[in-house]
């Protein structure tokens, strides 16, 4: 799509629009030349090239990539309005487009009756969730798997909650035996599954957690802020459909739309299966809801002021590519592919090879030394010289993993140190697919040291 005429085009139905409500002038305080402007859009502009090419298949490190067109014309377009989607009045328009999406949402999940909105980022949107988890299970804590991502244990401390991490098994993915015993003690009220952890993209068992949790009398919550919207591929052999079912029996879910969902950056969402627990969220303000007796989103979350605009980009996104398997499903589906392709090119590698099997679009890898100190020297090498090289970068992350998540994968590495940091890249564009072989040539060329570069 031309996103030069889509953004022309938004800007004068955004104009038309303003114009039904008679004319107008700026105030002068607001008013700057273009020359003044040109000048300060050009520094702008020249500073934001000091920014890594998130855009491009050679960049394989962190969950970063631009938004969808169709996104960033919808965002854009909003925002002119500037609507505040905490309150009806704030927002009539994008308020509705909101429960639009997020009632999208809540299907794909497979939550029929449901409370949900979005968020500024999956950080807050986890926050809620474990919020009500405390609201409804006073004085007991939360568990969630050593792997899961950090901010569990720092919202247990902002919401005074005791925090249990459980031990992962080989592939990453919360020890079941141990989660048992944990759940034993009655301390516990919530447990924490991740369909997707940051590291590894590693999958919990949730369809054998929702069980275990509900013989102890103990809430499920599902953080899926990074591979909620794999549930698309569930039905196409790409993943086990299992943990993606069991969503549905979960008592609350996060995903966040701007990761896999093409969205801006400041776009989470948190959704619960009953919608009684919108109890803990009432509140009273003096000069709010109302203009109307209709639910105010600003009534069913902690956060006030929240952009329409987000709500506004997800929303015309999902119009295009809607949340099917065909629809945003395709473009998943091209990173799963690219992650397991990569996989097999690792394991036939004499260079690098793969720390565990993919589970979603992770990949992680190491180059092949024999001791973990060798490990962590040659993947740091591989990553600097790669962002740095005069001709072909390529852009990479690394992990840190300790000597015993290794030696329970590869045995035969020397634990020398108590650690290492390992390659790891994010193949979440789906040009990935198309540009995977450069990518294994080049990060193999610098796993050899003496190639010149």
């Amino acid at each position: 799509m031309d996103l030069q005429h889509w953004l022309g085009e938004a800007s004068r139905a955004v104009e038309r629009w303003q114009g039904q409500f008679g004319p107008y002038q700026p105030h002068p305080s607001t008013a700057v030349g273009d020359e003044q402007f040109g000048a300060a859009l050009a520094t702008f502009t020249e500073r934001l090239q000091d920014n890594y090419p998130f855009f491009h298949p050679s960049y394989a490190g962190q969950m970063l990539k631009p938004p969808h067109p169709a996104a960033v014309v919808g965002y854009l377009t909003a925002m002119l309005i500037n609507p505040n989607n905490h309150a009806l009045d704030g927002g009539p328009a994008t308020a509705a487009m909101e429960k639009e999406v997020v009632a999208s949402i809540a299907a794909m999940f497979g939550y029929g009756e449901h409370l949900g909105h979005l968020t500024t980022s999956g950080t807050i949107a986890n926050l809620e969730a474990l919020y009500v988890a405390r609201q409804t299970h006073p004085g007991r804590g939360i568990a969630y798997s050593s792997d899961a991502h950090y901010t569990h244990g720092r919202m247990c401390g902002v919401l005074g909650m005791a925090g249990t991490a459980v031990p992962t098994d080989a592939a990453g993915r919360m020890d079941l035996d141990a989660l048992a015993a944990v759940l034993a003690t009655g301390d516990v009220g919530t447990v924490v599954a991740t369909t997707g952890t940051t590291g590894l993209g590693a999958v919990d068992p949730l369809h054998e957690i929702v069980p275990l949790a509900a013989r102890h009398g103990v809430r499920v919550h599902v953080d899926a802020a990074y591979g909620g919207f794999f549930t698309l591929l569930a039905g196409t052999g790409l993943i086990d459909p299992a943990p993606w079912a069991a969503i549905a029996d979960a008592d609350s879910v996060v995903v966040d739309p701007h990761k896999h969902g093409l969205q801006p950056y400041g776009c989470g969402a948190v959704l619960f299966r009953d919608p009684s627990v919108g109890r803990f969220f009432v509140h009273d303000s003096p000069y709010t809801y109302f203009t109307s007796d209709e639910l105010h989103l600003g009534e069913i979350s902690l956060e006030c002021s929240r952009s329409g605009a987000a709500a506004a980009a997800l929303w015309l996104t999902l119009e295009l590519l809607p949340l099917t398997s065909d629809g945003l499903g395709a473009v998943l589906a091209a990173g799963r592919r690219a992650a397991l392709r990569w996989a097999d090119l690792l394991e036939a590698s004499d260079v690098l090879a793969p720390y565990q099997r993919p589970e979603l679009d992770i990949v992680s890898y190491f180059p092949r030394e024999p001791s973990l100190s060798a490990i962590d020297a040659a993947s740091t090498r591989i990553m600097q010289e790669g962002m740095t090289a005069a001709v072909d970068p390529v852009f990479l992350s690394v992990l840190r993993v300790d000597a015993s998540a290794m030696a329970s994968r590869h045995p035969e590495v020397a634990a020398d140190a108590e650690g290492a940091r390992i390659l790891r890249s994010v193949l979440m564009k789906p040009e990935s697919e198309t540009y995977l072989s450069d990518l294994h040539a080049r990060v193999s060329a610098l796993a050899r040291p003496m190639t010149l570069l």
